[in-house]
């Protein structure tokens, strides 16, 4: 329990650190274009895939539930709300923690491996600011992109089963799906997938600054980057709920 409490107090005190860097990395946006690059764009597959996916097993148990009801007709709301406020957010964070969260705690871990951090801060340049605040920007701006694609993609795999295959007609389903969805619950996917994105960067960044200058304090640091940041989502996704609620 003590080990936990300081290093949560280890963490916040980086995350104040790293804000104080924050505006200074704004002035070298290359930095952050690349970083949203390496950190989305190059997870587009893995999201979309998943989505789709997603969606598709959705409308089919959505389909299978609400048939029971005589409310077939209400499967593009269920899927529409259920991808936006839940589904998205979530599943998105934990694919992102998984892939580029892991990504850059093994990146900014070998460099403290190799001691290029130890050398930035030799030559007065500091590591917080042209290392970990750039990939933590790139990471916070990435995944609400990534979640709207992850619902759009999974919104179609839905669409697919339900008006395809299962006879669901398809005005139905879009006017549902229009009538049901509302700016608060497009508001509350968007605030979600931005505290998911911040506490999985933090977490991926603490880590891998942190790490251990060996391989093995390396891996270690990778396996506590996926396993924190998808608690701590799943936490943070219970008190946002309640929240909204």
């Amino acid at each position: 329990m003590l080990a936990g409490i300081r290093r949560l107090g280890a963490t916040v005190l980086f995350l104040l650190r790293l804000g104080t860097q924050l505006l200074p990395a704004l002035a070298r946006p290359r930095l952050i274009v690349s970083q949203i690059y390496n950190t989305g764009a190059r997870s587009l597959i893995i999201i979309m895939l998943s989505g789709l996916f997603v969606g598709m097993v959705l409308g089919l148990q959505g389909y299978q539930l609400l048939q029971r009801f005589g409310s077939a007709d209400v499967l593009g709301s269920a899927a529409a709300l259920g991808l936006l406020k839940e589904l998205g957010p979530v599943i998105t964070a934990l694919l992102f923690a998984g892939r580029a969260g892991t990504a850059l705690t093994s990146e900014i871990g070998l460099m403290r491996a190799t001691d290029q951090l130890t050398a930035m801060e030799m030559m007065a340049v500091d590591p917080l600011r042209y290392v970990a605040a750039p990939r933590f920007l790139g990471g916070v701006i990435a995944v609400p992109l990534l979640t709207a694609i992850f619902a759009i993609v999974g919104l179609f795999g839905a669409q697919l089963i339900g008006v395809q295959l299962m006879g669901v007609d398809a005005g139905v389903f879009w006017s549902q799906t229009q009538d049901s969805v509302r700016l608060r619950d497009v508001s509350e996917g968007i605030v979600k997938s931005i505290v998911f994105g911040i506490a999985c960067c933090l977490v991926a960044v603490y880590e891998g600054y942190n790490a251990e200058p060996t391989a093995a304090g390396v891996g270690l640091a990778t396996t506590r980057t996926v396993v924190a940041s998808s608690v701590l989502t799943l936490l943070l996704d219970y008190v946002l709920t309640a929240a909204f609620l």
